[in-house]
């Protein structure tokens, strides 16, 4: 990992800071980027977004999704977490702790939009930082691109029904225009801007082009991460300063999720006799979420100034840290997999 992705914690820290003093001082300006939209789709976040998205989306090869005979087993354990597991558990946690637990010590007007930001968090399995934690931990990198490749594909197709049935369910008003209209915004769109994107370039340039085109891309993509985390709590700013612990509190349920089904991930991957190259991106990938598009889907929801959007942030907070904590798990824990 380059300096500047190990430290994503601090720099997000940092964003919220600069985003609060700056929402406080400048509150007029901050009102013009809000007004900004079309379609309750804010337009600078909305570039902003892109921005973040596509150069991720950039990496995968649709390709590989041939070899997802390969690795069944493990491609069956991730699907089974990402799409069976995850989103459910953290409806559950939310209201566990949110709805209930932590009720009195939260905005009461917000929490079921917290929910909601969680749910969205968890519905969207992780896309691009994973290349990242499988390489760390040494996944078998064949493996990881073709589940990344099929989650893509699901994405584009359960991402909007999962959400809108977990918040019926959770009893919040699902805007499903809005809904579907993210989805094309910020899955299918991409999804075939980048397709076409890379075909060109690896047509006119092979592989060099492309690695020459992601080099430049990934600064682009993180800086407008750290510039969509300024401008949202720049929205969040009063909310934040009047309950400091909101924040401490929606990672709570966030990280139980992350070890949970990294957990569970990990010792199915056991039970099925899955080799441990695999078994270990598996918990990674069952465990990560693809924060942007969840930044995204909650800001087109519920607005700039919601909790959803700030719980999904949240979860850029702790992805980090608590990734690397997995990878360090299934790394030290490698003897016990393979005396199975």
């Amino acid at each position: 990992m380059g300096t500047f992705e190990r430290y994503l914690s601090v720099w997000v820290a940092l964003c919220i800071a600069a985003g609060v003093a700056l929402g406080h001082a400048l509150p007029g300006a901050f009102s013009v980027v809000a007004a900004t939209e079309i379609a309750q789709v804010n337009l600078p976040v909305a570039v902003l977004i892109w921005l973040m998205i596509v150069p991720m989306l950039l990496k995968i090869d649709f390709g590989a999704l041939g070899q997802v005979r390969e690795h069944w087993r493990g491609i069956g354990v991730t699907l089974f977490i990402n799409w069976a597991v995850k989103p459910f558990s953290m409806a559950l946690l939310g209201w566990l702790f949110v709805a209930t637990l932590f009720r009195g010590l939260l905005p009461a007007d917000q929490i079921d939009s917290y929910i909601a930001g969680l749910i969205l968090l968890a519905a969207a399995p992780c896309t691009a930082m994973v290349f990242v934690w499988s390489n760390l931990c040494g996944g078998e990198p064949h493996y990881t691109l073709s589940q990344v490749a099929l989650n893509d594909l699901i994405m584009v197709v359960a991402f909007a029904p999962i959400v809108g049935l977990l918040l019926g369910v959770a009893s919040i008003t699902v805007p499903w225009n809005t809904l579907l209209l993210s989805v094309v915004l910020y899955i299918v769109v991409p999804v075939i801007a980048a397709q076409a994107w890379r075909r060109s370039l690896l047509a006119g340039g092979g592989e060099t082009a492309l690695k020459r085109v992601l080099d430049r891309l990934h600064p682009v993509s993180l800086v407008a991460l750290l510039a969509t985390l300024v401008l949202l709590f720049g929205f969040q700013g009063e909310q934040v300063l009047a309950q400091p612990l909101v924040i401490l509190l929606l990672a709570v349920p966030i990280l139980i999720q992350v070890y949970l089904n990294a957990g569970l991930a990990y010792w199915l991957s056991r039970r099925f006799g899955v080799a441990w190259c695999v078994a270990a991106p598996s918990a990674l990938i069952g465990a990560s979420n693809f924060f942007e598009l969840a930044v995204a889907a909650a800001i087109s929801l519920f607005g700039l100034h919601s909790g959803a959007a700030l719980a999904t942030v949240v979860g850029v907070l702790v992805e980090v840290p608590v990734m690397l904590s997995v990878v360090r798990i299934v790394t030290a824990t490698r003897g016990w997999y393979e005396a199975r």
